[in-house]
């Protein structure tokens, strides 16, 4: 493994560490009793506190220093004395483990009396301090000029999130997202267990790869000899609990596609389901706008949120718009009646790319997610989807056509969807059947398995009963207003990580300069790089080496061009 300057050194002092008797990694509990929230909001000079966190700053004067440290709620300005930590002759954990062994990003722990600094600022006066774990890489600290301009800021997406320990250390606002992700699901259970739904547990691997139209993911059990299935989605099973005689179920389900990629979609994803029987789609459409007012409440304190360049409300109650009307109002076209080949045409004659394996269903939502789905800003209930749309939802009651489902759809996405659910098992075995021949037919998001178990379960008897999902990644997008999924995820799926050449810190430095300057005069980067004549052309030897620059004369100037993505 080849080290950098900066770890280099970084070893050499835990080593000088341990020579003097110190451990940088101690086992023993440390007895914080404060955070700094805690102190800012109670203070009062004189208090005696203890503290830990990482060392993030050190303004160096000498005998003394102020710096910072940042806990699990902020930072804490600390000022360290070397006559009130080493009172006795000794100085060296002052002059030597402070000032010469103590690295930004080191864990410390401090002891000390609080007091207010002349410019009128809540500090820490250091009594004594403890090494609670010594860092090895230095972490990517932004700088900010005397003007205030911000940079080497850690701000590469692709580093933030293969490093998101690094992220959430120097990029501290990235932390809120994910408190209010915690505040989302909080929120959502409260809500649930109020109205008296009970929070279950379905099973991950599954032999059928039921409730949703998704490609799996397919492994293999060794002891039972047979392939099992990453769920696609829970719904299947949760049915089979109203069957056993719940009222209300609800689980916060870890689903799994094998598909694309992109900025609103990961292969593994997080789903909230919950059934409740003895109600339908139009009841199930008032719990949801409620649902969502509460929680965005909860989560923003206000139920407005602003995603992009849109201003959003998620105060109940939310328009409702058929999908007969709303492609009627955005193409002219009316799908009423019309057969599979008729739609076929209509998408054509709109620009939609369409195929002869897709059957009316698929054609159909083509047609609305094309010219449709993005005209819907404010939160908005597309209701009574056609039957071929929906295989698992009750046929609806005023036109056999139609089915008893909506979505919700905010910002030009859907966040939930919802039935009255299918609970005549001979109806469910013919929509099987039917998907089955599409799938035979090409469609390759046709589920061509029939669940005999699940249409077993039917025939022993479901109540009347109304399902929601809503993706919960996506909402939570929404109401932080992070148009990526990988912003709302701590460790969003990613392609395996390309070793690059090792470079040292000079190397590095050089590096940044030319990725900021394109096309650079060689005299311009030694002057920007600031480095002695002989660390100069280290790295600059290095760099070349690595095939990273390319030099082109241009007159009488040499210009220096980088070459890595």
């Amino acid at each position: 493994m080849q080290l950098s300057e900066q770890e280099i050194i970084r070893r050499d002092k835990l080593n000088a560490l341990r020579e003097l008797g110190i451990n940088p990694y101690p086992a023993d509990l440390f007895p914080v009793n404060h955070t700094s929230k805690q102190v800012k909001a109670n203070f009062t000079e004189g208090k005696k506190v203890i503290l830990a966190g990482r060392l993030m700053s050190v303004r160096d004067q000498g005998k003394a220093a102020f710096a910072e440290i940042q806990d699990s709620e902020g930072r804490m300005q600390v000022y360290f004395n070397r006559d009130f930590i080493c009172q006795g002759e000794d100085k060296t954990l002052y002059n030597q483990v402070f000032k010469k062994l103590t690295d930004l990003g080191d864990f410390i722990g401090i002891e000390g009396e609080l007091f207010m600094t002349k410019v009128g600022a809540m500090c820490v006066r250091v009594d004594d301090f403890k090494m609670l774990s010594k860092t090895l890489k230095p972490l990517p600290l932004p700088k900010t000029d005397e003007e205030g301009h911000v940079f080497d800021a850690f701000t590469d997406p692709e580093l933030r999130y293969r490093m998101r320990y690094v992220d959430l250390v120097v990029n501290p606002q990235v932390k809120e997202v994910f408190v209010k992700r915690t505040k989302l699901f909080t929120a959502m259970r409260t809500f649930f267990n109020e109205a008296g739904y009970m929070e279950v547990e379905t099973p991950v691997l599954q032999s059928i790869p039921g409730g949703a139209a998704a490609r799996p993911f397919i492994t293999h059990h060794n002891s039972l000899d047979i392939p099992l299935f990453m769920r696609i989605a829970n719904e299947l099973y949760l049915k089979r609990l109203i069957v056993g005689g719940f009222d209300g179920v609800y689980e916060f389900s870890k689903n799994f596609r094998n598909e694309g990629m992109d900025r609103t979609h990961n292969p593994e994803f997080t789903a909230m389901e919950i059934y409740v029987a003895y109600k339908d789609y139009n009841w199930m459409m008032e719990m949801t706008e409620n649902l969502l007012e509460y929680c965005t409440t909860q989560v923003n304190g206000t139920t407005e949120a602003t995603f992009g360049e849109h201003k959003v409300n998620f105060k109940a109650p939310y328009a409702r718009v058929t999908m007969t009307d709303a492609i009627k109002q955005f193409t002219g076209f009316d799908i009423t009646g019309k057969s599979e080949d008729e739609l076929r045409e209509a998408a054509k004659s709109l620009g939609i790319e369409v195929n002869d394996t897709m059957g009316k269903g698929k054609l159909i939502d083509e047609i609305f997610g094309e010219k449709c789905e993005g005209n819907f800003i404010q939160p908005t209930f597309i209701t009574d989807y056609p039957k071929e749309m929906s295989p698992l939802c009750k046929s609806h009651r005023d036109n056999p056509e139609l089915t008893e489902r909506f979505e919700l759809m905010v910002c030009g996405k859907e966040i939930a969807n919802a039935y009255s659910e299918l609970n005549d098992p001979i109806d469910q075995r013919e929509r099987f059947e039917a998907q089955m021949a599409l799938a035979e037919k090409g469609d390759d998001e046709a589920n061509g398995i029939i669940d005999e178990d699940f249409l077993r379960a039917l025939e022993y008897g479901m109540p009347p009963t109304s399902g929601l999902g809503i993706g919960m990644d996506r909402l939570i997008m929404f109401l932080t207003n992070n148009p990526s999924i990988q912003e709302v995820l701590f460790f969003p799926q990613m392609r395996p990580e390309k070793k690059g050449p090792e470079l040292t810190e000079d190397e590095k430095h050089i590096i940044e300069i030319l990725k900021a300057n394109e096309g650079i005069s060689i005299g311009e980067l030694k002057i920007k790089a600031d480095l002695s004549g002989k660390k100069w052309d280290a790295a600059s030897k290095g760099i070349s080496k690595h095939g990273l620059m390319k030099i082109t004369v241009d007159g009488e100037n040499k210009i220096v061009e980088y070459l890595g993505k």
